[in-house]
């Protein structure tokens, strides 16, 4: 029996430099034209028989302006940063750098007093493998990228150095299919971007 999920990135709620740990913005508008013209395109992702999101106002407001309706899963929340939350990496590694330099060099490490990159890894693989399974069940989950980065990393069981080399666009889509502990990357042949207006 085999399962299939399908992670899309939320639209963007910030210009890219602007990004900040566990940031809890809303879509701006930029980030709702993203949506508006890539509903045609995802929109038959809505078909899935579960739909889900992270708990993200950016990643709720994607799903529900896709058409999914999707429920929350706090398993699907961002990487604790404990006290770097809100900040971006400049202004914490002004702040910190030593440890700034520990916490991307160490995927056990915790310098910010919140969760490390193994443990948000196995948090997020823990939600994946506890999904019901059918033969040929569909799943959709919008994410935040880096909860997508993280879900990669664990169904790949690779290192977790490289989460950072995964690069998550914004309302990209990516697919894993099997069950708990057997995962493989989907590629599919015709492309579910969205389309550059």
């Amino acid at each position: 029996m085999s399962l299939r999920v399908t992670f899309v990135a939320a639209a963007r709620g910030a210009p890219p430099l602007a990004e900040r740990f566990e940031d809890a913005q809303p879509l701006d508008q930029a980030g709702w034209a993203e949506v508006e013209r890539a509903a045609r395109d995802l929109l038959p992702l809505a078909a899935a028989e579960l739909r889900y999101c992270s708990p993200t106002p950016r990643s709720r407001a994607t799903g529900d302006g896709l058409g999914y309706a999707p429920l929350v899963q706090l398993a699907l929340r961002d990487c604790d940063m404990g006290r770097w939350r809100g900040l971006s990496l400049g202004e914490a590694m002004a702040r910190e750098p030593e440890a700034v330099d520990s916490w991307l060099a160490d995927p056990r490490a915790t310098p910010h007093g919140g969760e490390s990159l193994v443990d948000f890894i196995t948090r997020v693989g823990g939600w994946l493998d506890t999904r019901p399974v059918e033969d040929g069940c569909r799943v959709v989950a919008v994410a935040e990228p880096s909860v997508i980065r993280a879900a990669l990393v664990y169904a790949l069981k690779a290192p977790p150095s490289t989460y950072w080399n995964i690069d998550v666009r914004p309302l990209s889509t990516t697919c894993v299919t099997g069950r708990a502990g057997r995962w493989n990357l989907r590629f599919d042949g015709a492309s579910a971007q969205p389309s550059r207006v």
